[in-house]
Parts: structure tokens; sequence; C-alpha cells
């Protein structure tokens, strides 16, 4: 995989990532919940979960292309700002959105 292809692969994960919490009432998409509904806290631990597990996907592809740089909390703070602009559609339509009768 080339770094072109891999980074793209990372940017659509990391949007598909970002907005799974908000789409769905389950946990992970996987788990239903006994109450029915998510709460907001938890699709944020959704949320912190799913960017640790994107960041993972993204070292290691790093990794397999060639050497993994190091990075320091500047990186995190930018890319975790990143994710949570790209939870903004999924945000909107779940708590922003008018919802008609």
């Amino acid at each position: 995989m080339d770094v072109s292809l891999a980074s793209w692969f990372v940017i659509l994960l990391a949007l598909f990532s970002a907005n799974l919490p908000f789409f769905n009432e389950r946990l992970f998409a996987l788990v239903p919940l006994p109450a029915g509904f998510k709460p907001v806290w938890l699709r944020l631990i959704e949320l912190f979960v799913l960017y640790l597990a994107v960041g993972l996907v993204a070292r290691g592809l790093e990794l397999r292309i060639g050497s993994v740089f190091p990075q320091g909390w500047e990186f995190f703070a930018v890319t975790g700002c990143l994710f949570l602009v790209l939870a903004y559609p999924g945000f909107v339509m779940r708590y922003m959105r008018r919802r008609h009768n």
C-alpha cells in the first residue's frame, strides 16, 4: 500500500469512526444497550476510544510503509481536534437538527 492510499484510508476511516457514535444507539455499533438509548457521556467515551483505534491503525500503516516518526503532544492535540471536527456532522444530526413530527 503506497503512502497516498494509506493516507486516504486513514482519513476515510477517521470520518466514519468519528460519526459512528452519533448515528446508532448501540455501543460501537455492535452491543445493544439495556436502556435502549445511549447517553451523551457514553457517546463521548466511545468517540475517544474510536480516536485511539484509528490512531493505532494509522500507526500500523505507518510502520508497514516505513519507519514510525516520534510524535509529541502537539500531534495528538491537533489530531484530536481534527477528529472532533470530523464528528461534527454526526453531532448536528443527532442533537441540533430540528425534528418534525
